[in-house]
């Protein structure tokens, strides 16, 4: 029986695994016009993910890669876990449930929108690639203010 060398094994352990699965088509405009609040956080979430790949990507200074691993992390820990608690929310307990989880979502949205805009505003995102994403964003914001505002409304809140 053959046993690896221990270099082939440390070449082994530092090989980098990539993940090249196909990646779900993304919402055009015209469907996230009229699409339901769960789809929507789930294709921004989509978005958020592919986002944070995107800036950790290539050749980085390490003060640019600390940055943007701490803010992008930030961003990408709220920017799914919008559709987390919107998913969440389709299956509720009661109503005081389905509004705790649809206003911890819009809290998400708000957080994840600060993000962006740090992103954007310091340099690592420039207005036209931030754009789209903050205005999903703010779609989403909206579309959760109105749901929140309705179910308080409902259960006198």
């Amino acid at each position: 029986m053959d046993f690896p060398n221990a270099a082939s094994r440390i070449n082994d352990y530092m090989e980098i695994r990539k993940f090249n699965g196909i990646e779900k088509k993304l919402m055009t405009e015209e469907e996230k016009s009229s699409a339901q609040i769960l789809d929507l956080s789930y294709d921004f979430s989509c978005r958020i993910i592919r986002l944070y790949k995107y800036l950790l990507k290539g050749n980085i200074s390490k003060v640019d890669r600390d940055i943007l691993s701490a803010l992008g992390l930030q961003m990408l820990r709220s920017g799914t876990s919008i559709n987390a608690n919107v998913a969440e929310s389709q299956h509720p307990q009661s109503d005081a449930d389905f509004l705790s989880k649809t206003s911890i979502a819009l809290k998400e949205a708000r957080e994840t929108e600060n993000w962006l805009n740090l992103l954007r505003d310091n340099g690592y995102l420039t207005l036209e690639q931030s754009e789209s994403i903050l205005h999903d964003c703010s779609r989403i914001n909206k579309i959760l203010i109105i749901i929140t505002h309705k179910v308080r409304s409902r259960i006198q809140l």
